[in-house]
């Protein structure tokens, strides 16, 4: 950063020089953010941001970058001496990890929007900031323009958290809100996602629930101070979720979500992405379409909830230029470091016990396919009751009938996953029944 500048007893500002990685969406709205509020930025932040390198394979006409030194070098940036924060805004593992490797080293601050990358190496790269007594920001990974991070790290600090959960990734919340509106099945609307430019052309992080694996594990670590364990988040995606169950749910009072979980709770810490049921009275049962919401449960403050939109280019850039801001007060305050990444040194991170899926209790919503016969309904309860799970409901949909099969919609009590799993089993194998039992968590807010 340059240093203050006086001129006739006035202090004017000192600069914080960017460079970027990527000439994407994101990158995009930050030169365009910057560039419009670029005077309320500086009086923010204390200093004047300003972008003085981008590198990307292709210039775009997206932003505007008449002043600014474009480079196809993704390296050049990171080893330029006159960039002072380096904003990582190309996506993916190769070759973020090594220019982000390189930035640090460098010792020049580093902000990015990769939650793979951060989800998956993180640990070793915060180490590596630590060492060059430089920062890593992470804010736009999660859940776009919230600003998440800094409620659970910093807003959220006096707190014992124990419980972070919500609908972290568009894509699939607007797939579920198009299936339960119009009737649609699970492919068609994946088709019109994409169309939209909500899904990727390989849609597998979106529909199979990587993607809110990766910023749930985020979420995770600053809320309850633990290490990155991305290899031991519980990953169920939507594709298998029908109308059927979708319409089931909603006549029974609750709407299907795609939801990240995450408990800290006696046993260990539970990290789970699956579908769940949430009853219709609870707010973030109502987000709808690409947006996301997040759940956050303290002891001092009780639950909070965080709501906006989860991508986009001018959204993702206020969580970008935002930890810029941190990073600019820092520095022209002198100091080395702004907030540390999870709220606390990285050498007190704690090695958390993640609690296997088989060991978490929860509700569930179950479906079944059952002969239409007098005792078929009065034999599955009677299995239910001597695995020792307890019947909240159970109900025949005889308008759905196919042949002599009715569907069966059961809700249980809490029980453990383990336990629902070996009744289950046991259901199909009942010669009333045919095929395979339908089953989903329910989640409780």
């Amino acid at each position: 950063m340059r240093n203050c500048l006086v001129f006739d007893g006035v202090c004017v500002l000192k600069t914080l020089r960017l460079g970027i990685c990527g000439l994407g969406t994101v990158a995009s709205g930050v030169v365009n953010v910057l560039s419009r509020n670029k005077e309320k930025i500086a009086s923010r932040a204390g200093c004047n941001i300003e972008v003085v390198q981008i590198a990307s394979r292709r210039k775009k006409d997206t932003c505007d970058l008449t002043g600014i030194d474009f480079t196809k070098d993704l390296n050049a940036v990171v080893n330029n001496p006159d960039v002072d924060v380096v904003l990582e805004l190309i996506g993916g593992y190769i070759p973020a990890k090594e220019l982000v490797e390189t930035a640090l080293k460098n010792g020049k601050h580093v902000v990015t929007a990769n939650k793979a990358l951060i989800a998956e190496h993180g640990n070793g790269l915060f180490d590596l900031a630590d060492a060059n007594k430089v920062s890593l920001c992470y804010e736009a990974s999660v859940a776009g323009g919230i600003p998440i991070v800094k409620a659970v790290r910093e807003g959220l600090a006096a707190n014992h958290i124990t419980g972070v959960a919500g609908i972290i990734n568009g894509t699939g919340n607007f797939i579920l809100t198009e299936m339960r509106d119009k009737g649609r099945d699970f492919a068609d609307v994946l088709i019109e996602a994409q169309a939209l430019g909500y899904a990727e052309d390989d849609p597998t992080f979106d529909v199979e629930g990587i993607d809110a694996a990766h910023k749930l594990v985020l979420l995770a670590s600053a809320a309850f101070g633990i290490k990155l364990q991305f290899d031991k988040v519980f990953t169920e995606g939507i594709s298998h979720v029908s109308t059927d169950d979708i319409k089931y749910a909603e006549e029974l009072g609750y709407s299907i979500k795609h939801l990240g979980i995450a408990k800290n709770i006696e046993a260990g810490v539970e990290l789970r992405v699956h579908p769940a049921l949430i009853h219709k009275s609870a707010l973030i049962s109502k987000v709808d379409g690409v947006m996301n919401a997040v759940v956050v449960t303290g002891d001092a403050v009780g639950e909070t909830l965080y709501y906006g939109a989860g991508a986009g280019s001018e959204a993702t850039a206020s969580a970008v230029i935002a930890d810029v801001f941190d990073i600019g007060r820092s520095v022209s305050n002198d100091a080395t470091q702004i907030v540390p990444a999870f709220g606390c040194a990285t050498h007190l991170l704690k090695d958390a016990l993640i609690v296997p899926i088989e060991d978490v209790v929860s509700s569930f919503y179950l479906r079944a396919m059952v002969t239409d016969a007098p005792g078929a309904l009065a034999s599955i309860a009677s299995l239910m009751s001597s695995h020792d799970i307890n019947i909240d409901s159970i109900s025949q949909n005889e308008a759905e009938q196919v042949g002599d099969m009715i569907p069966v919609i059961m809700l249980t009590h809490e029980v453990k996953e383990a336990k629902i799993n070996q009744a289950i089993s046991a259901i199909e194998n009942l010669d009333t029944t045919a095929g395979t039992v339908v089953k989903l968590r329910v989640a409780e807010f």
